[in-house]
């Protein structure tokens, strides 16, 4: 496959207009400058969306998706980000002689390196003498020659060989532990792998990130399974195991099966059930609800048939639910989790319980009566009550109809009641939900405001980034610190600096997420080389004003009359600086 660097991608970007692509989609209609239409990421009913033809990005003031022609070709189409770059190259006329793939320009290459040597180096174990128990393990547990490849699957040996000789190809110690691949105890260096089978994690991109090491000749070995620490590359929230095998066939089948483990993706996939990944813990995170929302595939929630399972079911599935996803449940009796039941019953009742998903709402009208005696007043009033708070999640008119009609029936009570409530419930939910989301746009201070301005302002001309280098050079919190940083990078190796171009060097940084929120929030306004100026000297007035604060504590709790002296003078002159 090949790579595709920065300056590549920013000519495909600059051989197309943003205007022709995206009228190509959406109609668009133009008004001053700038173009205006229908927001398609968002229930939009009047036209939200502005694109401009002048600095060739898109930005809705309604629900701030932002971005430049890929990001909407990535997001309007649901495709990868280097599909994005494809098909915007063919609609430019350029043809690609390969498959490309992103070229990450960024400080982690390194890391990405020495993990997939890692997962090299374990599967070369696997397949040597030394690695024959493990296989036959392997294939005795019915997962055969191509699954262990087509997962990547290796071995760790009983031995410090890993760590030794990636110092030995260069690497540095630091690098190794901090990816949680060694110890260094008494400066010697242990793998912290060993005589274990490594099933890789791959993260959404395919890149391994970390390792599942499972003990094999002894069950009794405590852990069973030993998981990599969360790193730099490397944050389980952010993955969705097997994603990047699956995603391909979750959008051709437009259904993704989500289950708990490791093991249940690899026995289902290898039984022939590809559209399958797995949560990297019981609780979905907003990272993985997010993914998901990219595939718009109805989810089919198969996870654990224990108590844990059914719990984390219904906090999922409300949580998917409230994100506006279609989603389905399985519960699988006879067996504890889809890697057993599969063994036990086959793919095919897999399947067929595919088949016969039941609804969410019939699995919270079920999960809900639990531990409850309905024929208690009590009991039966706030059961109810439950099934009319979930329902507010929905925004499906006729669900909620047949649900309160269900209840209706079924403990002969008043349907006009149970209408009734669920309208106050609604009601008092949005009064509730608005000054939330007004507080939430108000948490930054007026401080961090002033920053975000300058930040945003240096991703769109050279001459913003001259005058913080000139007139501030550093911020104080690490954050604006590091996004500072990425900026002048981007800079100091393109020599020179856009926004539309920015912002796809943003798929390639862990920061992106925080730079994005930069640019859908700060409002943009014409800034002169004056008003920079003055942002500037505000903010170093108030670095100078929190240095001057800092001192007068320090002096507070210092006993030597010389050093209150001395802190004294530090105080003066920074006076006469603000």
């Amino acid at each position: 496959m090949a790579f595709i660097s920065q300056k590549e991608i920013n000519d495909i970007r600059n051989a197309v207009s943003i205007v022709d692509v995206i009228s190509s989609y959406v109609p668009l209609t133009q008004k001053g400058k700038n173009y205006f239409g229908v927001c398609p990421f968002h229930e939009d009913h009047s036209p939200s969306m502005s694109v401009s033809l002048e600095k060739q990005i898109y930005k809705c003031f309604s629900c701030g998706a932002t971005g430049n022609v890929f990001t909407f070709i990535e997001n309007f189409l649901n495709i990868s980000f280097s599909e994005a770059v494809a098909l915007v190259a063919d609609k430019a006329g350029i043809t690609l002689k390969t498959q490309i793939k992103i070229e990450k320009e960024n400080k982690f290459q390194e890391e990405y390196e020495i993990m997939n040597f890692a997962m090299k180096f374990y599967q070369n174990n696997l397949n040597s003498v030394a690695g024959e128990k493990a296989s036959i393990y392997l294939q005795e547990r019915g997962l055969d020659l191509e699954t262990q490849k087509s997962f990547d699957i290796g071995l760790s040996l009983d031995k410090n060989v890993l760590g030794n000789l990636l110092v030995k190809k260069g690497f540095k110690e630091k690098i190794l532990e901090d990816l949680g691949l060694i110890n260094n105890s008494d400066n010697n260096i242990y793998d912290v792998f060993r005589n274990r089978i490594m099933f890789p994690i791959h993260n959404l991109d395919g890149q391994v990130v970390g390792f599942t090491a499972r003990c094999y000749l002894d069950d009794t070995i405590k852990p069973k399974y030993l998981n990599s620490k969360e790193t730099h590359i490397f944050k389980k929230g952010n993955i969705l195991y097997n994603y990047h095998q699956a995603k391909d066939i979750i959008r051709l089948k437009k259904e993704v099966v989500v289950v708990e483990g490791n093991m249940d993706v690899i026995r289902l996939y290898a039984s022939g059930l590809k559209n399958v990944v797995a949560l990297m813990g019981t609780s979905i995170t907003k990272e993985q609800i997010e993914t998901l929302k990219k595939l718009r595939a109805k989810i089919i929630l198969m996870l654990d048939n224990d108590e844990a399972g059914e719990k984390a079911t219904y906090l999922n599935g409300n949580a998917l639910e409230e994100n506006g996803l279609d989603i389905a449940i399985v519960r699988l009796n006879g067996a504890k989790d889809p890697d057993e039941y599969t063994l036990k019953y086959g793919i095919s009742s897999i399947v067929e319980n595919i088949k016969n998903a039941i609804s969410f709402i019939d699995f919270k009208l079920n999960y809900l009566k639990k531990n409850k005696n309905l024929d208690s007043s009590a009991d039966l009033a706030d059961y109810i009550k439950a099934v009319i708070e979930n329902l507010k999640n929905t925004d499906d008119e006729i669900l909620k109809e047949v649900t309160l009609q269900k209840l209706s029936n079924e403990y002969n009570i008043s349907y006009a009641v149970l209408k009734e409530q669920l309208d106050h419930n609604n009601k008092k939910e949005a009064k509730e939900v608005l000054p939330s989301k007004e507080k939430e746009k108000k948490k930054k201070s007026g401080y961090q405001n002033m920053i975000d301005e300058v930040l945003y302002y240096m991703m769109n001309d050279p001459i913003y980034i001259r005058l913080y280098q000139n007139h501030l050079g550093i911020f104080l919190e690490k954050e604006n610190r590091s996004i500072a940083n990425e900026i002048l990078y981007y800079y100091e190796t393109n020599k020179t600096i856009n926004l539309a171009d920015f912002m796809t060097y943003l798929e390639t940084i862990p920061l992106k997420a925080e730079i994005m929120d930069i640019i859908e929030n700060v409002k943009v306004n014409e800034l002169s080389e004056n008003d920079m100026l003055e942002l500037l000297l505000r903010i170093k007035k108030h670095i100078k004003e929190q240095e001057i604060k800092e001192l007068k504590e320090a002096i507070k709790v210092e006993f030597d009359i010389h050093k209150k002296i001395e802190l004294t003078e530090k105080i003066t002159e920074l006076k006469k600086e603000v």
